[in-house]
C-alpha cells in the first residue's frame, strides 16, 4: 500500500469515536456506517491490509475475538435471531474499500422475503440451488 492509499481510507483515517464500541491491540469493532440491519458492525484490522488472507496469526485470532465481542454486544442490544458474516476479499468479490473489514450483519424475522440461502446470493444465479432441476 502506498502513503496515498493508506491516507485516503477511511478505516485508517480517525473513526467517530461513537461508532466505535470495543477494540483490541490489533482490531477494532464499529458499527456500520450504512448499516444493512439495526446492529450491523465492522470488525477492521489496525494494520491497513487488503485481505485477511494477508493477517498474521495474531491478527487473526484479535480480529475473531472481537467478532465474538460484537456478537455479545448485539445480542445485548438488539436480540437478533441469526447472522451472516462477510468479507469482500478483492474488487472481483466486490469490495470497495481497500482495508479489510468483516461485516456482522443480525438477521431478523422477516427482513427479507426468503432467507434461504444467505451469502450464496452473491451470485444470484447459483444462489436458489434447492430449486433447481436435477441433471
Amino acid at each position: 500500500m502506498t502513503d496515498t492509499e493508506v491516507h485516503a481510507c477511511p478505516f485508517c483515517s480517525p473513526i467517530e469515536q461513537q461508532r466505535i464500541f470495543t477494540s483490541n491491540e490489533y482490531a477494532l469493532a464499529v458499527w456500520d456506517g450504512f448499516p444493512v440491519a439495526q446492529g450491523h458492525a465492522l470488525i477492521i484490522p489496525r494494520r491497513h491490509l487488503a485481505s485477511f488472507f494477508e493477517t498474521s496469526t495474531q491478527e487473526r485470532q484479535a480480529i475473531l475475538e472481537l467478532l465474538d465481542m460484537a456478537k455479545l454486544e448485539i445480542e445485548r442490544r438488539h436480540r437478533p435471531d441469526a447472522y451472516n458474516i462477510g468479507i469482500n476479499d478483492g474488487p472481483a468479490a466486490g469490495q470497495t474499500v481497500n482495508h479489510l473489514h468483516i461485516h456482522l450483519i443480525p438477521r431478523y424475522p422477516g427482513d427479507v422475503p426468503d432467507p434461504r440461502g444467505g451469502v450464496r446470493w452473491v451470485i444470484p444465479d447459483k444462489a436458489d440451488y434447492w430449486s433447481q432441476p436435477d441433471d
